[in-house]
């Protein structure tokens, strides 16, 4: 079921990302994004797949949309009756799929637009996004053979054990329009293969995708636990997803402050800052010391209305940026780019540590 590998395989190198993102809120199917991670198929080892696509539940863009697998009906009946306490579920369905060889033993997945009753938001003195959040928290943590894996609004994660193509053509995305997609290939390295650890890992409108290893794991889960997170995954990406959270929309942190923290400048180059600026990073080294990652990573992030992308400070994993009129793209490999857009304006590669920070035009 959701837990089983692909022949116990464990490849320790590899993974690939891949991005676009338009600018001006143009929405495109899912076949470049398809497209471009299968340009990296040796990247991957078939351990897990997936996708983050932002603008894709227009007519249900006021509603929390929850992605969820279940290994059997008894974990669908006990999801489906805590959601119908919490939330009011304005529409449910199965996620359409099809029938797609490499993919194998696949789990129940299903989709739920919801909005919080307003007894239960009242009663918890908390804003929505916080009372989703923990909802979702607990379903993870305490209902057994339920998982959901997105829970934003107008937004979804697509994901399984199998190579990313596979994985794009098994969700049928290119039935879906978004003005950002994500991509990933491979799985986490040290943990098994199932289909709830395949990337992208979320929480509400946050997405991330990561390459490589975080040798901070540990640490990095013990603080962000202190903060009411529960990390049920074993997997380092899932911690990355839960520091984003929390110190953009509970700490208010921009993202390219939170970037600051996650691959903070060492205290050498610190040193060299004029004072403002100096005094900003020592307090975010300081006060969020317990969230500094550590270990070869290259992740991307995606949220309503933009996208992050940042590399470990010492760059030890590959990325990629392009631009093409107002179409952003970022990827492991510059050939992964190429295949969708030959032609680019720019191509360059971040420094390690600096945050590539994208945002729709005039807000939207």
């Amino acid at each position: 079921m959701l837990r089983e590998g692909i022949d116990g395989q464990r490849v320790p190198s590899g993974c690939a990302v891949s991005a676009i993102f338009s600018k001006t809120g143009q929405r495109q199917n899912g076949e470049d994004i398809i497209r471009s991670i299968a340009m990296m198929h040796d990247r991957s080892n078939g351990l897990g797949g997936g996708f983050a696509a932002y603008g894709i539940y227009p007519e249900y863009r006021e509603f929390y949309a929850l992605h969820i697998f279940y290994e059997g009906q008894r974990a669908k009946e006990a999801c489906e009756a805590f959601l119908e306490r919490h939330f009011d579920v304005v529409d449910q369905q199965k996620i359409p799929t099809r029938k797609t060889p490499a993919i194998t033993d696949p789990p129940m997945i299903w989709r739920y637009f919801v909005e919080p009753l307003h007894t239960k938001l009242s009663e918890s003195q908390l804003d929505e996004d916080t009372f989703t959040a923990r909802c979702v928290i607990r379903v993870n943590a305490q209902i057994e053979g339920a998982y959901i894996f997105s829970s934003g609004k107008d937004m979804g994660i697509f994901k399984a054990v199998g190579y990313p193509e596979d994985v794009g053509e098994f969700y049928r995305l290119e039935d879906y329009k978004a003005y950002c997609w994500t991509a990933h290939g491979r799985y986490p390295t040290n943990t098994p293969g199932w289909w709830g650890g395949a990337h992208p890992f979320g929480l509400l409108d946050r997405s991330v995708v990561h390459n490589g290893e975080i040798s901070s794991y540990d640490a990095n889960r013990r603080t962000i636990e202190m903060y009411g997170y529960q990390c049920c995954l074993l997997t380092d990406t899932e911690v990355i997803t839960y520091l984003i959270d929390f110190l953009v929309r509970r700490q208010g942190l921009s993202y390219q402050e939170a970037a600051r923290v996650l691959a903070a400048p060492f205290w050498s180059t610190i040193d060299r800052m004029d004072p403002a600026e100096q005094a900003r990073q020592t307090y975010l080294r300081s006060a969020f010391a317990g969230m500094l990652v550590t270990g070869p990573f290259s992740i991307i992030v995606g949220f309503t209305g933009g996208i992050l992308a940042l590399n470990d400070r010492l760059k030890l994993r590959s990325m990629v940026v392009g631009e093409k009129d107002s179409t952003i793209y970022i990827a492991s490999e510059e050939s992964a780019i190429r295949a969708i857009a030959p032609e680019l304006d720019t191509l360059y590669a971040p420094r390690g540590g600096e945050p590539v920070v994208y945002r729709l035009e005039g807000g939207r």
